[in-house]
């Protein structure tokens, strides 16, 4: 059986940019987090929690029970950790690393929300319920999809939230997940509508958290020109290379004319929401100057063909 520990990317609400007063908060909304085979799951929380000890051993107050004691990936990946902070980002591949070690895969469902304040874009809380409804329907369907292509059961675990919204989204989870099932045998692996948790007692939990906040920076990498976290292709190269992304992950993308964003390719350097680059009609200056700044590497490898079919 695998477990996946989930968390949100961003808010439901409207963005504006990064900058902005009020609307700044992450130009997409979605899910994220890790699946895992339950026999390791304890392993993971364990070492999670060795690590977390050990990197803000001078912050955990005294007399707090440091295995309860969180850092926010907020708070983790913040936009000059790079230069400023750098072991928080060995530490976050050495977790990374675990998790392969031990089978696990990182997930992401995100869309892109239209620009705009609620105004400008004809949008307020009946949309943002919906957006936030659709996210969590595509979330589950895509887990059940990996765990089917594994011939598994899952269990969905997330983040706790207040009683008055778990009282709203379970009947609409628990809904999907039968209805859907009675035409796509893959939701059958989901086991139970998603559990909620205190992230205070789960350690994989709060790893879902930074997850979501790596997710969530990459997001703005992609979609803002002038985003903060240049930094997200150079310090996860290691992720990259371990095609540490489930087949699944994705970022659904609003009116573009560019295909989704798919699995480990949220990481890439080459941006092409924002640089719409095609090496087969650049010339040849182009090609030479991309190529010594090592872009080029990045367009190619973005442009390959893969053994499977584009991620749905």
């Amino acid at each position: 059986m695998l477990l996946a520990y989930i968390d949100e990317i961003g808010q439901t609400g409207a963005f504006v940019s990064p900058t902005h007063a009020r609307f700044s908060d992450s130009p997409a909304f979605g899910y994220g987090g890790f699946v895992i085979p339950a026999e390791a799951a304890r392993e993971f929380g364990a070492y999670f929690n060795k690590q977390k000890r050990t990197l803000f051993k001078n912050e955990i107050p005294e007399g707090t029970d440091p295995n309860r004691w969180e850092k926010k990936g907020s708070d983790l990946l913040f936009a000059r950790v790079s230069d400023d902070r750098p072991q928080n980002l060995r530490v976050f591949r050495s977790l990374i690393s675990k998790l392969d070690a031990l089978n696990g895969k990182l997930f992401y469902y995100a869309a892109e929300k239209p620009c705009g304040t609620p105004k400008e874009t004809n949008t307020g809380p009946r949309e943002f319920e919906a957006r936030e409804e659709n996210a969590m329907r595509e979330t589950l369907n895509r887990l059940a999809r990996h765990a089917d292509s594994g011939k598994q059961q899952i269990m969905v675990m997330m983040d706790q939230i207040n009683e008055k919204s778990r009282k709203q989204r379970l009947p609409v989870m628990y809904a999907h997940i039968l209805g859907r099932a009675t035409e796509h045998e893959d939701m059958r692996r989901i086991v139970e509508p998603p559990m909620h948790i205190d992230s205070s007692l789960s350690a994989n939990i709060q790893f879902a958290d930074w997850v979501c906040a790596l997710v969530k920076r990459s997001i703005e990498y992609q979609l803002v020109p002038t985003s903060r976290y240049s930094w997200i292709p150079k310090e996860t190269q290691l992720l990259r290379d371990k095609e540490i992304f489930t087949f699944e992950s994705k970022l659904h993308l609003f009116h573009r004319a560019v295909d989704d964003i798919c699995h480990s390719r949220i990481l890439l350097e080459y941006r092409p929401v924002i640089d719409p680059l095609h090496t087969s009609t650049m010339n040849e200056e182009n090609r030479k100057n991309l190529s010594e700044s090592g872009k080029l590497h990045s367009v190619n490898k973005l442009e390959q063909p893969t053994n499977h079919a584009k991620a749905p």
